[in-house]
């Protein structure tokens, strides 16, 4: 019965407040809402303003202050409730070494070592991937998957810092707009055939353009032309260009991101509807073409993945395992038993029951590593639950649900391996872009008091009531929401253990004044494209950021984004 138990009296004291207060005036919506709110649907051009303003932006201080204010007009949506800034939990057994990951959760395997005699490493990572186009992928696990197939022209080393891969370097013109890479001599495709500055082009301009509907597409809209008419060009075989808008502190980040990978324009086409499905081309192992360490050779849809060492790789000879086997699941219990039972040697999950017991013995094999980024849970904009509300009210009742959320429950029971309540977006910890953090002090800097509903939990609950008054909902004598308004709403996850737990426990919270969640759970490539296409009305969400600036954080949520699930502005 989670904490209800030892809050009960508490709980009596406040329902008889807010019963006291039911007959008083409600407030105004509009003069709860934030000074930074507007209507997230009619009025979110502003916000896409504000995030082009911030991208052209050359005083890094000025930049700094806009990004927040768009992170002040995003929060007064309410559409974004963070929960907790992340940590990274994995497995890894004792003769397995090399393994390293960077801060935005892509882990690297082709330089791991085994000790056990084996040639061959076996991970999971997650369940059937939702895709393995490197331009299509907006995942954490493909995000992996892609790094150890795929090479774009840098890449991060063990210590998380940008690297040469694809490229030897680059130079800049004085008005840091025109980088001019250098390729390495002789790379290769995993078929043997030559990988060439033309391949990079045509990667880049295909994950950029309209038709091909990447949902990182936006990553490119600092580049001259975007989207259909980018500015890249091969000069030659090893001299790629490319013109941007404005500088880029964080250039290099993207040169080493998935979607700045290349794919063989040969394969992709090959496939008979690609221009209508773009990422089908890879969609089996008989097809693939790859330029990273690996290559895939099987798959077994929902059961098991296989790649094998590239031998075209310009890195292979530093490749000493020749194999990956990846376990396709979900089921984190089962997971952490084929793991015991030794048939795994990595892996990323683990049941939220075992980690007391893991950290209680001090488990060499488990480790918990540094992340930027924020899981949150979202509303969908758009949602029916929002019907005959003001743009004001519906933030009010967005803001009553994330106040009740009991964060540091979560974050000592379900996740129980340090992680940080959130009030923000933004994660502490991340660069301001102008030699600082962005923020670094969790409650005083953050938009709400995360702990409030267990400091002051009679003042919380009645806050939350007043909210969903001015939104239009009445409540009975016992303070809980009258039978005439109910608010009845699904709460969308997938199946892992610990987000199930979260979402149970968001189910008991909101009930604490009468609000009806049911949870409904998802297969995880299922999960990923119902939230993109804004088939929820409330769902579990996380954001691990995918290089170092709060605009990574931003920018997902214009209007034209793949990653705006909330469904901003449309």
């Amino acid at each position: 019965m989670k904490k209800f138990l030892t809050l009960l009296l508490a709980l009596t004291m406040v329902l008889s407040l807010a019963a006291a207060g039911a007959t008083a005036y409600a407030a105004d919506a509009s003069e709860l809402v934030s000074d930074a709110f507007i209507d997230p649907l009619a009025d979110w051009a502003q916000y896409d303003e504000l995030i082009a303003q911030i991208k052209a932006e050359t005083d890094f201080a000025k930049r700094t202050e806009l990004m927040h204010q768009a992170e002040d007009i995003l929060m007064a949506t309410n559409c974004v409730i963070p929960i907790y800034y992340y940590n990274d939990i994995y497995m890894q057994k004792d003769y397995v070494s090399g393994i390293y990951a960077n801060p935005f959760a892509t882990k690297f395997f082709m330089y791991s070592k085994l000790d056990n005699g084996s040639d061959t490493l076996r991970l999971n990572l997650s369940s059937e991937p939702d895709y393995l186009d490197p331009a299509l992928n907006s995942s954490v696990d493909g995000a992996c998957l892609a790094a150890n197939a795929f090479s774009g022209l840098y890449t991060y080393n063990e210590d998380g810092v940008t690297v040469p891969a694809c490229a030897e370097g680059y130079t800049v013109s004085d008005d840091g707009l025109t980088y001019t890479v250098t390729l390495k001599e002789g790379l290769k495709w995993s078929d043997g055939s030559d990988l060439t500055a033309a391949d990079f082009e045509y990667s880049w301009k295909r994950a950029a353009a309209d038709e091909t509907a990447a949902d990182y597409a936006y990553m490119f809209n600092g580049i001259e032309g975007f989207p259909n008419d980018l500015a890249v060009k091969a000069v030659d075989d090893t001299t790629f260009e490319f013109t941007l808008t404005a500088p880029c502190a964080y250039m290099e980040d993207l040169m080493a991101f998935p979607t700045f990978f290349p794919v063989k324009q040969e394969v992709v086409e090959s496939y008979a509807d690609w221009q209508t499905s773009p990422g089908g081309w890879c969609q089996d192992a008989g097809n693939w073409v790859s330029n990273g360490a690996y290559v895939l050779t099987g798959w077994d849809h929902d059961v098991s993945m296989t790649y094998e060492k590239n031998p075209y790789w310009y890195d292979a000879d530093n490749v000493s395992v020749e194999k990956l086997e990846y376990m396709l699941s979900a089921d984190d219990t089962a997971i952490y038993a084929a793991y015991n039972a030794g048939d795994v040697d990595f892996i990323d999950s683990v049941p939220t029951d075992e980690i007391a017991t893991l950290l209680a013995e001090e488990n060499p094999e488990f480790y918990i590593v540094d992340e930027l980024g924020t899981y949150y849970v979202a509303f969908n904009a758009k949602s029916s639950i929002f019907e005959g509300k003001t743009p004001e009210q519906a933030a009010c009742m967005r803001e009553a649900f994330s106040i009740l959320i009991d964060r540091d429950y979560i974050c000592e029971n379900i996740g129980q391996t340090g992680q940080v309540a959130a009030n923000a977006f933004i994660p502490l910890g991340m660069a301001d872009g102008n030699g600082g953090f962005f923020k670094t002090e969790p409650v005083e800097e953050g938009y709400f008091d995360p702990y409030a509903v267990n400091d002051d939990y009679e003042g919380t609950v009645a806050k939350a009531i007043e909210l969903l008054e001015a939104a239009g909902y009445e409540f009975d004598d016992n303070g809980m929401l009258s039978a005439s308004n109910p608010i009845q709403l699904e709460y969308l996850t997938n199946t892992t253990s610990g987000h199930i737990a979260i979402a149970e426990s968001i189910q008991q919270d909101l009930a604490a004044v009468g609000i009806e969640l049911s949870i409904a759970q998802q297969d995880w490539n299922v999960f990923l494209e119902e939230r993109k296409a804004g088939n929820f009305d409330f769902a579990r969400e996380g954001w691990i950021a995918d290089f170092n600036d709060p605009i990574n954080m931003l920018e997902m949520w214009t209007t034209v984004s793949g990653n705006n699930d909330c469904q901003f502005g449309r």
